[in-house]
């Protein structure tokens, strides 16, 4: 359990790797950059600072979902499963371990049971894949 102490030092997100002791730092950068590809797919360019730029656990499995399938085609499930991540509900465990060290936010609606079972991981990264058109490639800057 985290300090709640003001006055304790930060944590790190090594810290949060350490302590969760389930996936390596990578799942959790990739959660990350994950959230920032799926608030701008879902909100887009809002600049009302005063804006809600929330996602539901729903709503960003699915862009996790998107944002792998871009980065890494049909590789995505293999090198998710490298990191033990294996289910909708693993997403959820790092990002509410994110949460309760102060690295992402949550409304009181939200819960980790709302990333449990979203998809099947061998469908939702085998089934139906296609390679992207060239425009989606160059929104991924050309990485892989």
């Amino acid at each position: 359990m985290p300090s709640t102490d003001p006055h304790a030092a930060a944590k790190t997100l090594q810290d949060v790797v350490d302590e969760l002791d389930c996936y390596p730092i990578d799942a959790f950068l990739f959660v990350q950059q994950g959230l920032s590809y799926t608030v701008e797919h879902v909100h887009g360019n809002v600049t009302d600072p005063n804006a809600s730029h929330h996602i539901s656990g729903q709503q960003l499995c699915d862009g996790l979902r998107e944002f792998a399938l871009l980065k890494w085609g049909l590789l995505a499930r293999t090198v998710l499963r490298r990191w033990n991540v294996n289910s909708t509900f693993d997403f959820g465990q790092m990002v509410f371990a994110m949460i309760e060290y102060g690295f992402m936010s949550k409304t009181d609606q939200d819960s980790v049971e709302d990333f449990r079972g979203v998809y099947d991981f061998k469908t939702a990264f085998e089934a139906g894949y296609r390679i992207p058109p060239e425009p989606l490639a160059k929104a991924t800057g050309g990485k892989t």
